[in-house]
């Protein structure tokens, strides 16, 4: 993904990632995300449904969006991977940059859920 195709989200703090269940149906989540080199990366504890439904199929839609997932733009058509270690760090380390007390008040509660995975979403 070029860095022009990321501009309406670069000042947003949400976005709305769209992912599959194995029959096809789509599950809409609103997530925070950080960019880095052209690619949007999301963090979530391993044991969430977005990493079980990525697990099967990559394919994935996503749009700048509002906290309750509410779209900002047109949906754009992505691939998700799962991010290798050096990439996560990197990614961990910019979302605590970018939402700052948030983020570590998030990890304390939400992380005892699973193990962080990052998520790397390019169009």
């Amino acid at each position: 993904m070029s860095s022009g195709n990321l501009t309406e989200f670069l000042k947003e703090k949400y976005l709305n990632l769209e992912t599959y269940r194995t029959d096809g149906q789509a599950v809409q989540t609103p997530v925070w995300f950080v960019i880095n080199d052209g690619i949007i990366y999301v963090t979530t504890p391993s044991s969430t449904g977005k990493v079980k439904r990525l697990n099967h199929n990559k394919n994935v839609r996503i749009v700048p969006s509002d906290l309750k997932g509410r779209p900002k733009g047109n949906w754009i058509v992505a691939t998700a991977y799962f991010a290798n270690e050096s990439e996560s760090e990197q990614a961990i380390r910019l979302r605590k940059k970018k939402y700052g007390l948030m983020a570590k008040l998030v990890n304390i509660s939400v992380y005892r859920k699973g193990i962080p995975v990052v998520i790397g979403i390019k169009v």
